[in-house]
Parts: C-alpha cells; structure tokens; sequence
C-alpha cells in the first residue's frame, strides 16, 4: 500500500475512534484477526513484508486492550458457533495465523500462552516436511541484496534497476504481482532460476523460515491451539486446475490429520486467494472435505443467525505498518468509512 493511502487510512480510523462510533455500536457478532509473522523490528529500509508483520510487544498490548474492551477470545469452533446461533451481548475475536512462520513459536507463542489465548494456526504441510518454496521470501532476499536484477518474463528477458530503496519496492512488487499468476509449475522455476542466478538457497531459506514438525506438535499439545490447514503447497488454488485444486484440499487435510492424529476441522485458502471463494466448486470442496470452516481474506464481520457463509469466512488482515490500538477498535466494530483523500500540498510533498 503507498504511503499516502497508509496516512490516510490511519488518520480516517483515527477520526472514526475520536467520532465514538467504534464503541457505540458494533455490528455483527464478532470479527476474525488475521497475522503472518510476529518478530522484533527490523532496521532495514527495503521491507516488503512489513505489513504482514507485527511485534511481540504489540501482540501483548492488542491482547491486554482485547480483555479490556470485553470482547470474547474465542477458537475456531466457537466462532463457527456463534455465527450460527442468535446474537449473544458480548462480541467476540478469534486470532488466526497463517504461513506458520518460526517466530510463531519464538516469538508470538510465549506471549499467546502467557495470556492463555485461544489461537488458529493454517498450516501448509509441505513446509514443515522441509520441501516448501518460500517463493515471497526469496524474491525480498535478491532485490534487498541486488543493485541489478534480471529475469526471464513471458519467455523474454527482463532487467531492473534495485538501487534505490524505492526502485526497490517498485521492482518487488511487479515481480511479485507476475509471479502470484504463474501456476505451480512455472512459478517453481521461475523463482529457482532467479535463486540460481543470485546465489540464493530457496530450500535453506524455506526451511528455516518455517515451523517444522516437532515445533507443531510442541504447540499441538496445548489445548488453546486449533491446528487446521492451508493445503499442502500454499499454492493460490485459482491458479490450478480443478483437480489439482480439490487434492490440495483434500491432501493438506490428510497429511495435517496423519501427522496429528486428529481430525483436522478448518481450512484457510493460500493467501486469502480471492478467486479461490469464488469458485463454488472449492468452497464446496471444503465443506465435502469434512472441514467445518474456511477462511478468506475477505474483510468484514461475522454476521450471527447464519447470515455467514462458514466457508468464505471474513477476516481482518491486520496490517503491521499501523500501531494504533485506536484503529483496531474501530476496524472490530465494524464501522466502515471513507478515506480522507491527501492534501494537494500531501500530494506533492
């Protein structure tokens, strides 16, 4: 998101906060939160991903303003329930991660079990059995380190200028925006070729950035943690065939329930993937899979009543550039605005 719309975002929640409406009233029954990563804060300029980051320190001040502000901090099985049933009194948040990134357990789980926090983690077994393309995080890794970047685009050549920290957002996010419509295949070796051309080890990269097996089972074990599934890959389903899309479904369920021996409830589509929801055929894919849920990244609330659908559930995507508890209060009342449009002095400045 460029800087302007960031400001105007923020100053137009802010707004919102200071108006009263955030606790006024609240619509729905409750929201769905979803987070990527949580680590430390990085000095470096060039950090793509930074809206898909938060620190611990703020996952421990939005948890304590949780309790404050009454809401309810439920699992995945009671937000099911509630949308379902009539409206209860209290509203209610449910925290989902998805990725299962390593800081879940460095860094975000001594905070979660500290508050003894009810949490979802979407895994994509491919990771923590070690052979995951963390395509994402490779990209950043040659564009941070490189003043130069070539690669093959649509069969052709294609050289970019990464001097500068801002030629380097440019660049990522073309690259990024080409790659998300590649199917698996190609996407592989075309992140492989630019890996092999810039010395960067995927696999390596991959797997260090993941939860692996025994870090999964560690969390398992405690009865606030929902494990549930992203598929095996964390391929975008809209960018397979429909075969392929429904055994990324059914797999991911099948590996996740060996590996935990437990059945395996909730499903999340890789990356939110829009197009994913809109195919009637894999939102029914996860109902026949036997999942009680689905996750989007649909944002809005959780209407009660059934008025829902359980398998194109909203969530909130947090994004890790905005700090404002203030914010994130009106964003869980459901309170929609417009975004103050900049200055003509902002705009040029």
């Amino acid at each position: 998101m460029p800087t302007d719309n960031i400001l105007s975002t923020s100053l137009g929640l802010e707004l919102a906060y200071f108006s009263g409406r955030a606790w006024m009233s609240g619509r729905g029954a409750g929201v769905i939160l979803r987070f990527q990563r949580v680590r430390p804060r990085r000095p470096d300029r060039f950090q793509p991903l930074r809206s898909s980051e938060i620190t611990p320190r703020f996952l421990d001040r939005m948890l304590r303003a949780l309790k404050r502000w009454k809401y309810d901090i439920v699992d995945m099985d009671e937000v099911c329930r509630r949308a379902v049933i009539m409206a209860s009194p209290r509203r209610f948040v449910g925290l989902t991660f998805d990725g299962a990134y390593k800081d879940l357990i460095t860094s975000a789980y001594p905070v979660l079990s500290r508050h003894r926090i009810p949490f979802t983690i979407y895994v994509p077994t491919a990771f923590p059995d070690g052979v995951g393309e963390a395509w994402w995080l490779a990209l950043e890794q040659v564009i941070a380190r490189e003043s130069r970047v070539s690669l093959v685009i649509d069969r052709k050549e294609r050289h970019f200028t990464t001097r500068a920290t801002a030629e380097k957002y440019r660049v990522y996010e073309y690259i990024e925006s080409w790659i998300r419509t590649l199917p698996p295949p190609e996407l592989s070796a075309a992140i492989k070729d630019l890996c092999k051309r810039y010395s960067v080890d995927l696999e390596k990269l991959s797997r260090e950035a993941a939860l692996d097996w025994s870090d999964l089972a560690r969390l398992a074990a405690d009865p606030n943690v929902t494990i549930a599934s992203a598929t095996v890959n964390y391929t975008a389903l809209s960018n397979l065939k429909d075969a392929a899309a429904l055994r990324e479904v059914t797999m991911g369920k099948a590996v996740a329930e060996t590996a935990f021996q437990r059945n395996i409830r909730h499903f999340a589509y890789p990356f939110g993937d829009p197009a994913s929801w809109r195919r009637t055929h894999l939102v029914m894919a996860a109902e026949e899979a036997g999942f009680a849920s689905a996750v989007s990244t649909i944002p809005g609330i959780v209407e009660a009543a059934g008025r829902t659908n359980l398998y194109a559930l909203p969530r909130i995507s947090w994004d890790g550039r905005q700090r404002s508890l203030r914010a994130m209060r009106v964003l869980l009342s459901g309170v929609t605005f417009a975004p103050v449009q900049p200055t003509r002095s902002s705009q040029t400045n």
